[in-house]
């Protein structure tokens, strides 16, 4: 790690309840609830079990591995820190790269919402994939100009994304309730078992693990949070507890107003939210809850490219990556080179995304799922060092006891392993299995062998040349001390 001496300085801009914001704009993203709600009611108890085996647990990491190791890098740091470099830097590098393939979901969700602003008549634009691909590229060159801004004016994006995101579950929640309590609805009781083909329901049980993560989001920007002992704990408890409220919530009001068969897995909260407006008579509030669900879907991907740029910023600290990414603005103090290399790795992706699947709901569900692997290989790492606390110990320094240690750990490492394998399971807007399993398993592998590159070979590569540079430094003063 560089020292302190060397390393760029950050400013500590982030208080309690901006950090309570970002976790509910950074947990609560209804945009994978459509393409988890579309499996049925059966959903509803992998959301309680994941809440209960995933999301707990994960709290409790964080809470725990941040006051540990304090600082910039979140999942990078601790399993650099608990493993050994090599760990450190995989688990940091698919933190990073599951974002560039997550961020463009975000951009695709983003304009299947913003058409119904539009108004009438304007919605079959999210299916036309040249302008679905145009709007996503113009909202990812305006996130990335933001975020190297700086989090002081990029937080407040992220501020709005999530009062946006309240104002548009309390809408959609609200309304499921009206409509309820009126006119009753078609789900029963069957709706709620497991399905006789649960092949497709497997593949949502990872989503919902990778919708339940953002707790460590905060610790990535650890040196940007203003007495991060005291503020992250609060603040952790209150936007895990919204979140997991937000998500149940929001998944049976799709189910009582739409039903599992007509979800469309980018419009699916929006048109729930047209369907029961027009039940109760208030269809006057479909444009304005579009507008302020767009604001809520860009703060979702303002939160996550802000925080997954830092993990190439410490990267290139340590020279396992080039050098200039873990360079800051002069003016902004932001890891600026970091974010426009994310920025144009997504570009790219979405571009080969689009062209290579059947359809805008296809290509959604295909970067989702890679996202799903990729986001979760880190929490691996996360409750695995739990699981050494607790067994090898220490225990000094930290927050909990063995017992916590050892439940958190093992229920959070089990499941998500379970998460990483259902991905690999194809949901059911996929229309070709094996083009699924081969993008699945091939993107997969070529980012893994990306990361083994850069720390085995680049980064030996670069610690021969200064090496060799600091033995050229060295010489003249050897000669001189001859004389």
């Amino acid at each position: 790690m560089a020292s302190d001496h060397n390393q760029p300085h950050l400013k500590r801009v982030l208080g309690r309840w901006d950090l309570v914001l970002l976790f509910v704009v950074a947990v609560f993203n209804l945009n994978v609830v459509p393409s988890i709600a579309a499996n049925g009611g059966v959903t509803v108890w992998l959301w309680i079990i994941s809440l209960t085996l995933f999301f707990w647990p994960q709290g409790i990491a964080v809470i725990e591995l941040a006051q540990r190791y304090p600082g910039e890098g979140g999942v990078y740091l601790w399993a650099k820190e608990v493993f050994g470099d090599f760990h450190g830097f995989l688990s940091g590098w698919c933190y990073w790269t599951n974002n560039m393939l997550y961020v463009p979901t975000v951009m695709l969700y983003f304009v299947g919402v913003s058409v119904f602003a539009m108004g009438q008549g304007h919605e079959g634009l999210a299916d036309n994939k040249n302008f679905a691909m145009a709007a996503s590229l113009v909202l990812l060159a305006l996130l990335t100009v933001l975020n190297i801004v700086g989090l002081g004016v990029g937080k407040w994006l992220n501020n709005v994304g999530a009062i946006g995101t309240f104002v548009a579950a309390a809408t959609l929640i609200g309304l499921g309730i009206t409509v309820w309590l009126r006119f009753g609805t078609t789900v029963t009781g069957a709706d709620f078992r497991i399905p006789a083909d649960p092949r497709f329901v497997l593949n949502s049980f990872g989503v919902i693990c990778f919708g339940l993560v953002g707790l460590e989001l905060a610790s990535v920007m650890g040196d940007e949070i203003r007495d991060p002992a005291r503020t992250l704990p609060g603040a952790v408890a209150w936007g895990g507890v919204v979140s997991g409220a937000l998500y149940i919530g929001a998944t049976l009001t799709l189910l009582v107003a739409v039903g599992k068969n007509d979800i469309s897995v980018l419009q699916g909260i929006v048109q729930a939210v047209s369907h029961m407006a027009g039940e109760v008579g208030v269809r006057w509030i479909i444009a304005p809850f579009a507008v302020m669900l767009s604001i809520s879907i860009a703060g979702i991907g303002s939160a996550w490219m802000g925080g997954s740029a830092r993990i190439p910023f410490v990267a290139g600290l340590d020279s396992y990556m080039p050098s200039w990414m873990g360079k800051i603005h002069p003016r902004y103090a932001t890891p600026y080179a970091a974010l426009i290399v994310q920025a144009l790795v997504s570009l790219v992706l979405v571009v080969i995304n689009f062209y290579a699947s059947g359809g805008v709901q296809e290509a959604f569900q295909r970067m989702l799922s890679l996202a799903v692997v990729l986001q979760l290989v880190p929490f691996l790492y996360v409750f695995a060092a739990l699981l050494k606390f607790a067994v090898r110990g220490p225990l000094e320094g930290g927050r909990y006891g063995k017992g916590t240690l050892l439940f958190a750990g093992g229920a959070g490492f089990i499941t998500t392993v379970l998460g990483i394998v259902l991905a690999f399971f194809p949901a059911k807007q996929i229309t070709s299995v094996w083009k699924y399993e081969v993008t699945m398993f091939g993107i997969t592998l070529a980012f893994l062998v990306l990361a083994a590159f850069f720390f085995f070979v680049y980064g030996r590569l670069k610690a021969q040349v200064v090496s060799a540079e600091e033995g050229e430094l060295a010489r003249p003063a050897e000669r001189s001390s001859v004389r």
